[in-house]
């Protein structure tokens, strides 16, 4: 006799646990399936994103930040910090303790809204009914209702440079280093590359960023990418573009790389090499071939605009289905599907979804691009604002980069915001809200900011899109 629910989600991690709670929240009998361990064998709950993802990573990214600033920035602002030094088995196991109460954090949360976990491989049979087979080799099927797929993503590997878990490793190896490489190439100038070769080049690491594209971020508005990789390569950090990796050996423990570039054939040597080219759809075992879901040419399944599968009463979410691969993406949907199950009628605005790099500079933006209303044929009106100008960012000794706000020239509406430079990810906010209440620049311009803060930079690039900025001369208008 199999257990059933009204719904089953398979896979806990930041669209999987969110959408078990809600729906738990909206009085349906919820159970949520996860098959993760760590390296004990126990298991955790968080999926990517808490275990060895978003959240382990900021915590390096914060702690490096720390210490660059104690090692170089200190002295320009009177602070006289001799014999600045780290300690990586400190720095991983505060990483590991946050990491420990954020996924212990989502069991609290499960048992008080009263969501059953199940832990075991998930796989999805026919007529809504879910296989787990568990770390013994168990299985149990359960029924349910509603199945919602959350099973996320994994690191592409690359035939030129296959892991090995030691010299050659993904993303999650990369916030494992028990020690700062001397040498460390990255493979990928996208957002988990720009991020783990921060973090080391902090620490002391020569980093050499390899990416293939000519572009530098060609996802990001150009001229705030261009701003940021002047800030990037002022940092250190080398970023070749144009760079085909060709292969990858190791031997007497250094990686040998061979890449192509606009120069010809090239080659590398490196302590560490960190594979980040991309993720892939999790789906390995995870649909029998009676289970009515399809897979569109790319391997993600496919859905429509609210998440709902060629299957009744299926759905999927998150990374493992189109559309950008972040944590905060799913979660939105996890919601949408768990009320849509409760009988709601709400809808994901995809056209709102920000994007953040948490380098520094933080990058982050939300909307379209100056490229992207330009290539559309659009007519639009831009306002920027220096963090030069900025009287917080010049006291906080973090004054560069920008905020760059793009309005439809017709109706005024903001369809783009995108911000280089200190708390990018915070003040992006604001064009999230902004874009998603319908506001014109105008609405922003006419709003009072509070001073000192970085948030007047939003102020101004707002008032500049009308060519009324305060605090630097505006561009002339064109007769």
């Amino acid at each position: 006799m199999s257990d059933k629910y009204d719904v089953i989600v398979i896979g806990a991690g930041p669209g999987g646990y969110v959408a078990a709670i809600k729906a738990a929240q909206l009085g349906l009998k919820t159970a949520c399936i996860e098959s993760w361990t760590d390296k004990e064998g126990k298991n955790r709950l968080g999926g990517t994103c808490l275990n060895v993802g978003c959240i382990p990573s900021k915590a390096l990214l914060e702690i490096s930040h720390k210490y660059e600033e104690a090692s170089h920035d200190f002295a320009e602002q009177g602070i006289i910090a001799k014999e600045v030094g780290f300690d990586i088995a400190k720095m991983m196991k505060r990483k590991e303790g946050i990491v420990d109460q954020l996924t212990g954090g989502i069991g609290g949360l499960f048992k008080s809204n009263g969501v059953t976990p199940i832990y075991g491989h998930g796989k999805l049979l026919a007529n809504r009914n879910v296989e787990v087979t568990d770390k013994d080799g168990k299985k149990k099927t359960y029924e349910a209702e509603n199945v919602i797929i959350a099973t996320g993503s994994r690191p592409i590997q690359i035939p030129p440079a296959p892991f090995d878990g030691t010299h050659i490793v993904d993303s999650e190896g990369a916030l494992e280093f028990t020690e700062v490489p001397k040498r460390l190439g990255v493979i990928g100038a996208g957002v988990i590359g720009l991020e783990l070769g921060s973090v080391w080049a902090r620490l002391g690491a020569e980093v050499t960023v390899l990416e293939a594209v000519d572009t530098f971020l060609p996802v990001v508005d150009q001229q705030v990418a261009k701003d940021a990789l002047k800030q990037f390569q002022k940092q250190g950090l080398n970023i070749v573009l144009g760079a085909r990796m060709t292969g990858a050996e190791v031997k007497r423990k250094l990686v040998n790389v061979t890449y192509e570039d606009s120069k010809g054939k090239q080659e590398a040597k490196f302590d560490k090499l960190i594979v980040a080219v991309g993720r892939r759809p999790y789906t390995d075992n995870l649909l029998s071939e009676d289970s009515g879901v399809k897979l569109d040419e790319r391997g993600f399944i496919f859905v429509d605009d609210n998440c709902k599968t060629e299957a009744p009463g299926v759905w999927a979410v998150g990374d493992v289905v189109r559309g950008p691969m972040l944590a905060h993406k799913a979660s939105e949907e996890g919601v949408m599907v768990a009320e849509r199950i409760a009988g709601h009628k709400p809808q994901v605005n995809y056209d709102c979804i920000p994007n953040v790099i948490y380098t520094s500079p933080e990058v982050a933006w939300v909307g379209k691009t100056e490229q992207e209303m330009k290539a559309e044929g659009e007519e639009y009106n831009v306002g920027t604002f220096p963090f030069a100008a900025n009287g917080r960012a010049m006291a906080a000794n973090a004054a560069s980069g920008m905020v760059k706000i793009i309005a439809d020239a017709k109706t005024d509406r903001i369809v783009g915001f995108h911000v280089v430079g200190p708390q990018a990810s915070e003040i992006v906010a604001q064009g999230v809200i902004a874009m998603e209440f319908g506001s014109s620049a105008e609405d922003l311009a006419l709003t009072c900011f509070a001073h000192p803060t970085l948030s007047e930079s939003v102020h101004e690039a707002a008032l500049g899109v009308a060519g009324g900025a305060i605090h630097i001369a505006n561009r002339r208008k064109k007769k």
